[in-house]
């Protein structure tokens, strides 16, 4: 199956306004800003949505809004994961796919399972969405790791599985999965500041936060390591790399949001547990900016 999500993907944040209600005019400008930015593909309703966050109806009304705003542009890949495996099927049935090329399904947080667990979890998903899927592992948050052995198992034995995005920083665990899994397996850098080096090792790109608010620079340098241009992407990486690491100190859509605001692009505005970056986090944030634009 062809991997369309390559490249730079941007996990896409969602403009509140003060009242917390969502601003569907920013967000139509930050869509056309990441496009023109260069991004390859969106992916709507992930962590860094804040979807979390929002009741149903706001759900579905963003991604019909998301789907009409990019109007076919690039590819819309959809955050859809729990961890409870019934009901994140039964939502799969009852979602309409117009306009989604694939899911992105975290793995399940909060209970654990064991790999066993993870592999009929991600099999039933498998089974039941009508479009690809791409499995992902972020164990800061979930409290669980797929295990290598777990991601090759289900990408040889699932071909609606397509790939991986893998943000558990353990890049032996990342050459694991490498070595092991069928050709046209995707893995998908998880974090901004580990894409180059992922991508020399064989990913084919990375699902970015930090692109929401520097699309054409992200995009720059994935295009150019995925040439194979280390020489004239690397000078890039090591620009970025200091906000990269800025934006998650108080965690994530926080310090992007900081950014974003600092940036023009939409108001700093979070829904509670979340609150806004630190003063000297945002100031930091701002003086970062003006270094990458100075």
């Amino acid at each position: 199956m062809k991997n369309i999500f390559a490249g730079t993907g941007v996990a896409l944040v969602t403009p509140f306004r003060k009242q917390e209600t969502i601003d569907f005019s920013k967000l139509e400008s930050l869509i056309n800003h990441i496009i023109g930015g260069g991004a390859n593909y969106i992916v709507a309703l992930g962590t860094t949505s804040e979807a979390a966050t929002m009741t149903e109806t706001e759900r579905h009304a963003l991604q019909d809004f998301i789907v009409e705003s990019v109007g076919g542009r690039v590819p819309i890949m959809l955050g859809m994961g729990g961890n409870n495996t019934l009901a994140v099927t039964d939502t799969i049935a009852k979602t309409n796919f117009d306009g989604i090329s694939g899911i992105l399904s975290v793995a399940p947080y909060y209970n654990k399972p064991n790999q066993r667990g993870l592999a009929q979890h991600f099999k039933h998903i498998s089974e039941s969405s009508p479009v690809p899927v791409i499995i992902y592992n972020v164990p800061g948050r979930t409290g669980v790791n797929i295990a290598p052995e777990t991601t090759v198992q289900l990408a040889q034995e699932c071909p609606n599985i397509i790939g991986i995005k893998e943000a558990s920083g353990n890049i032996a665990q990342v050459m694991q999965i490498m070595c092991n899994k069928p050709d046209d397996f995707a893995v998908i850098s998880g974090d901004d500041a580990l894409t180059y080096p992922m991508i020399a090792l064989g990913a084919t790109g990375v699902i970015s936060v930090i692109a929401n608010a520097l699309p054409q620079e992200m995009s720059t340098m994935v295009k150019l390591a995925l040439k194979g241009d280390w020489k004239k992407a690397l000078p890039l990486h090591y620009k970025l790399l200091p906000m990269m690491n800025a934006i998650f100190e108080d965690g994530n859509p926080t310090g992007v949001k900081a950014l974003l605001e600092i940036e023009g692009q939409i108001s700093n505005v979070l829904r509670m547990p979340l609150v806004k970056a630190s003063k000297p986090l945002y100031n930091k944030i701002s003086a970062l900016y003006d270094s990458i634009n100075g």
